[in-house]
């Protein structure tokens, strides 16, 4: 269940999470860096929310492995695995009928009925295709700003 809500509290696609290495986490800092995505507006820094944080640490701090998620051999994740081994069994457990990808829409909405501003929430999720111009040239979170938004939910 641990990975469903990190999901939840990063808005990340299930591939950049899973293809995350911990190099590129920043524990103290509270966020990680998406430095491989779907999307050139993917490529981003994604808060962690406070939550979720000692998830991140045991993931973190209980393995060799240079991904933060992996398997209970110390092993990468990949989709298929994941998906098969853990993420559906979890589903049928509690009665939903879900993708991971549904975790990013969830994240969208909480971030939505917390009120937070749209810019904030495109630059969390990668979805700063969808920012105007104005938005795309002006606006500069920092990382400060992303955290204490996603503390919000």
């Amino acid at each position: 269940y641990q990975i469903v809500l990190m999901l939840i509290y990063n808005g990340c696609r299930i591939s950049e999470f899973l293809n995350l290495k911990k190099e590129n986490v920043h524990l103290e800092e509270q966020y990680f860096d998406v430095i491989a995505s779907k999307t050139e507006n993917g490529l981003r820094k994604v808060p962690i929310a406070d939550k979720v944080l000692p998830f991140y640490k045991a993931w973190y701090e209980g393995s060799q492995c240079e991904y933060l998620l992996h398997t209970p051999d110390q092993k990468h994740f990949d989709y298929r695995n994941y998906y098969d081994s853990y993420f559906t069994p979890l589903m049928e457990q509690l009665g939903y009928d879900q993708t991971p990808h549904c975790t990013r829409h969830t994240c969208v909405s909480m971030l939505t009925e917390a009120h937070v501003d749209q810019t904030t929430i495109k630059k969390i999720v990668g979805h700063s295709g969808a920012m105007t111009l104005t938005e795309r040239v002006y606006t500069h979170l920092d990382i400060e700003t992303l955290v204490e938004a996603i503390n919000k939910i």
